[in-house]
C-alpha cells in the first residue's frame, strides 16, 4: 500500500467531497497511532496544548459532541462548548455574529453542527478559524463517514473491493451521502436499500446500486450499515408506520442467521432498537457498533491534529 502524504490538502473538513483519497489514508494512519494512545493507561498527548477549539452545536447532539470533546481533551486542547438552542441564537442573532463573537475570544478552530446544508462552507468564507463540519442538515457528516470506513478497514483489513449496503432513510441522511463518497473513494462498491419514498431520485447518478428488497441486499453485501429513521426530519409520512417499516427493513437475528454468509453490521447511532435492528443483532458478535464509537474518538483526534498542524 502506498504511503499517504504527510499533510491534508485542505484547511477545513467541510465534507468528504472536499478531500481526496490521500487525505483519507493520512487520517486513517494518524488515527491508528491515536488508537494506541487512547488504549494506554495515560490517554493524553500534548499535541494541541495551545489550541482553543469551540464546539458550536445549533442542533441537538449527544454522541458526536461527546466524541469531539473527548478527542479535543485527549489532545490537550482548550475546549469551549456552545449550545445554540439555549443561547443568543434563539434571540435572533445571525450565524456570522454568533461565530465572530466567539472568535473575538481568540478561538483557533470551530467544530460546528447546523440544521442547514452548507452552513460550514458559508462560514469558512467569512471567518479565519478552521472549520470542522459535525453535520450540516441532510448534507454531509464527514467524520462519521471516516470513522465508519476506518471501522470496516479495521475489521476486514481493507475497504477496497468490499460491498457495503446502506439501509434505511437515505433521503434525510447526511451519514449516507458522506459514506457513499468516502467508500467510493476507497474503492468499495456501494448499494442503498430502503422504501422507494426514502431513496432520493437519481441517486444512481452517484454510481450506487439501488435495491428495495432487504434480503437481496444483505445477501449481496459484506457490510450492512443500518441507518436510523429520522422522524424529526420527516415533514410528511414516508411509510405507513414504524411497525411496517420494521417488518420490511428491520434486521433481526433470524434474517442474519439465514443469510448465505456472515456479514458485518454497523449503525451510526442512536439505535431505535426493534426498528432498524433488534437488540439481539445490535449486541451480536457481527455488530461493530461499539467499535465505531471507540474509533470515532481516534478518527476525530486525527482530523483535529492534522488540521491544526497546518493552521
Amino acid at each position: 500500500m502506498k504511503m499517504a502524504a504527510d499533510r491534508l490538502s485542505t484547511r477545513h473538513l467541510l465534507g468528504i467531497k472536499d478531500i481526496n483519497r490521500n487525505d483519507i489514508e493520512l487520517i486513517f494512519e494518524t488515527a491508528d497511532n491515536f488508537k494506541d494512545v487512547i488504549n494506554r493507561p495515560i490517554k493524553k498527548v500534548p499535541s494541541l496544548r495551545d489550541i482553543t477549539i469551540a464546539n458550536i452545536f445549533f442542533e441537538n447532539s449527544t454522541r458526536t459532541k461527546l466524541s469531539f470533546e473527548l478527542a479535543e481533551k485527549r489532545l490537550s486542547a482548550d475546549v469551549v462548548n456552545f449550545a445554540a438552542s439555549s443561547s443568543s441564537v434563539s434571540k435572533g442573532e445571525t450565524l456570522i455574529d454568533t461565530v465572530n463573537n466567539i472568535l473575538s475570544m481568540k478561538v483557533d478552530m470551530v467544530v460546528m453542527r447546523h440544521p442547514y446544508a452548507g452552513a460550514g462552507q458559508f462560514l469558512s468564507k467569512h471567518i479565519k478559524a478552521q472549520i470542522v463540519n459535525a453535520g450540516d442538515g441532510a448534507h454531509e457528516h464527514p467524520t462519521q463517514a471516516l470513522l465508519d470506513a476506518f471501522s470496516i478497514r479495521q475489521k476486514l483489513g481493507d475497504v477496497e473491493g468490499k460491498k457495503v449496503v446502506i439501509v434505511g432513510d437515505i433521503l434525510h441522511s447526511r451519514v449516507a451521502i458522506s459514506n457513499i463518497l468516502c467508500l467510493q473513494q476507497l474503492g468499495a462498491e456501494v448499494m442503498v436499500c430502503g422504501p422507494t419514498t426514502l431513496i432520493p431520485k437519481h441517486i444512481e447518478a452517484l454510481g450506487v446500486k439501488v435495491e428495495h428488497n432487504l434480503i437481496k441486499a444483505l445477501n449481496w453485501c459484506d457490510v450492512a450499515n443500518m441507518l436510523r429513521i429520522q422522524l424529526e426530519r420527516q415533514d410528511i409520512k414516508y411509510f405507513p408506520s414504524l411497525r411496517e417499516y420494521a417488518m420490511m427493513y428491520g434486521l433481526n437475528k433470524q434474517i442474519l442467521d439465514n443469510l448465505n454468509k456472515e456479514i458485518i453490521v454497523m449503525h451510526p447511532g442512536p439505535i431505535n432498537r426493534g426498528v432498524e435492528i433488534t437488540s439481539d443483532v445490535a449486541d451480536s458478535k457481527q455488530s461493530i457498533i461499539l467499535e465505531q464509537v471507540e474509533n470515532g474518538v481516534a478518527v476525530r483526534m486525527a482530523v483535529l491534529y492534522l488540521l491544526a498542524s497546518q493552521g
